[in-house]
């Protein structure tokens, strides 16, 4: 398998698994839609981790292969490169990048499918596709402008250039920046800790987030709105609420 799964304390890992540097054919992008469209099934699956292994996240496409591909071919393909990283942005659970060495190209438009990225001090994050003759195709001219605003997105897709974790973490393209020996054990621990609290709720807080973003404020606040007045029939907030009523806040266990 090019993506392995793996599940503990309700947190399941995608480890990329396609040495040397994880490059993400087409096997892979079809694997993450299927892992995806699982983990969501999954009612022991609370939140995600996506992880590339100690020296690299992803660092890009597989050129070779898409070398070979024509227009009519890439016609017919990219419809299913971008379904598959909507699919793991779709996950209806909290999801986290842990991010080491190169996430380029296409394993930058991966992490930027996640919820929240934890870089390595030895990250380097980037849309290198212009140097192809190329725009991102997987989302990225997308994902990135709404992460990290048009005018930085377009510095990063116009000249291709990398950058590191620190200059990733000030422009907001990552999250948090640690050790390499430390990136999945904190991604991890993000995710568990997230996997411990009320799973509506936090399904109800992503979809209002990104499908806010998607359209105008009012039709946001009509999601917002559709979701906050539905969670007052799950047994959750009954838990939440008695239990900060009965203990203080933050001492519920939710179901």
């Amino acid at each position: 398998m090019t993506v392995n799964l793996e599940v503990a304390d309700g947190v399941a890992t995608f480890r990329l698994d396609r040495p040397p540097m994880n490059a993400l054919d087409t096997a892979t992008q079809d694997r993450l839609r299927e892992l995806a469209d699982e983990v969501t099934r999954r009612d022991d699956v609370r939140a995600v981790v996506i992880w590339g292994g100690e020296k690299v996240f992803a660092a890009g496409a597989d050129i070779k292969e898409m070398r070979e591909m024509d227009h009519a071919a890439m016609v017919a393909r990219s419809g299913d490169l971008q379904d598959s990283f909507t699919a793991v942005a779709r996950i209806p659970k909290p999801v986290v990048a842990a991010v080491t060495g190169y996430a380029l190209g296409g394993g930058c438009e991966l992490a930027l499918c996640a919820d929240f990225r934890i870089a390595a001090e030895n990250a380097k994050l980037g849309q290198p596709e212009i140097l192809l003759g190329l725009i991102p195709g997987a989302g990225g001219t997308q994902r990135l402008a709404r992460l990290v605003g048009p005018a930085k997105a377009k510095d990063l897709i116009f000249t291709g250039r990398q950058v590191k974790a620190d200059e990733a973490l000030t422009i907001g393209l990552v999250d948090r920046v640690v050790p390499a020996e430390e990136v999945y054990a904190q991604a991890h621990a993000w995710a568990a800790r997230l996997a411990r609290g009320p799973a509506i709720a936090l399904r109800a807080a992503k979809e209002s987030v990104d499908r806010g973003l998607e359209t105008d404020l009012d039709s946001g606040l009509a999601i917002e709105r559709t979701w906050f007045a539905g969670l007052f029939a799950t047994e959750d907030r009954e838990i939440g609420m008695r239990s900060f009523v009965e203990d203080g806040p933050g001492k519920a266990t939710f179901r």
